[in-house]
């Protein structure tokens, strides 16, 4: 019997860590399902994959209907699925935190917690009926599910939930063949940290500005390959990959 094709699914899979993570599987033998809200981009993400199979579904985790759509043409498309990375995700401007807007805070957790919920969802449903059953969801949730920037509070809110969601996740998926995992990433190459390396940096705890290590986005990619393949009776609950230089450990 010929080997199933294996599957999976990227969120913000247009730029950045997701464009990494999601070449990495199609090097690694999977079909991918790309999803963003950029067509254009993840149009770019298909081609770089080169001949792996992908599937470009332009979609915006904010919106219910949307996620819906996304993993119904991803099944039809694929038949089955066997990993998600939940990656898709979104700031707020560094304001103090009594200034942040309602609208901007309900957007971040839309997008950053609702939507990573939303398509765990669907994902269970599909690996859950699927022959053979089980899959991994590994999640994004950042150094900010432990340790916050300044002014930072509906980002650094979302990722400490998502922690949260992560294990809740794992629990009741116990016996079901389906693992949950979370991948903390620091200071990754990507234009959303561009930041980090230009002018005075970024702002540190004691209020000054300080430019901060970047890592390669392609060894997250590496990352979320080693736990895909792992056996189904194994799981990496949680794993840190950042920058080794990067003022995360110690008091500075």
């Amino acid at each position: 019997m010929a080997a199933l094709q294996k599957v999976a699914l990227v969120t913000g899979a247009g730029t950045g860590i997701g464009k990494a993570v999601a070449l990495a599987l199609t090097r690694d033998g999977y079909a991918v399902t790309l999803a963003g809200r950029r067509k254009e981009l993840l149009e770019e993400t298909a081609k770089e994959a080169g001949n792996a199979p992908t599937l470009v579904v332009p979609t915006d985790v904010s919106d219910p209907a949307a996620i819906r759509a996304l993993f119904a043409k991803s099944k039809e498309a694929f038949g089955r699925l066997d990993v998600l990375f939940n990656n898709a995700g979104i700031g707020a401007p560094a304001v103090p935190m009594e200034e942040l807007p309602y609208e901007t805070w309900k957007k971040v957790v839309d997008t950053n917690l609702t939507g990573v919920f939303l398509c765990t969802q669907e994902a269970i449903k599909i690996m859950k009926s699927q022959q053979p059953a089980g899959g991994r969801i590994i999640n994004n949730g950042s150094i900010s599910a432990h340790t916050p920037r300044p002014r930072s509070a509906a980002y650094t809110a979302t990722k400490h939930a998502i922690t949260g969601l992560t294990k809740q996740t794992a629990l009741d998926m116990r016996g079901t063949g389906i693992t949950c995992s979370q991948i903390d990433i620091g200071n990754a190459a990507t234009p959303l940290t561009e930041r980090m390396v230009q002018g005075p940096g970024v702002m540190q705890p004691d209020g000054h500005m300080m430019v901060e290590p970047r890592m390669s986005a392609d060894d997250v990619g590496k990352a979320v390959v080693y736990i895909a393949g792992l056996s189904p009776e194994t799981n990496v609950l949680f794993m840190t990959v950042m920058a080794n230089g990067m003022p995360f450990v110690g008091r500075g």
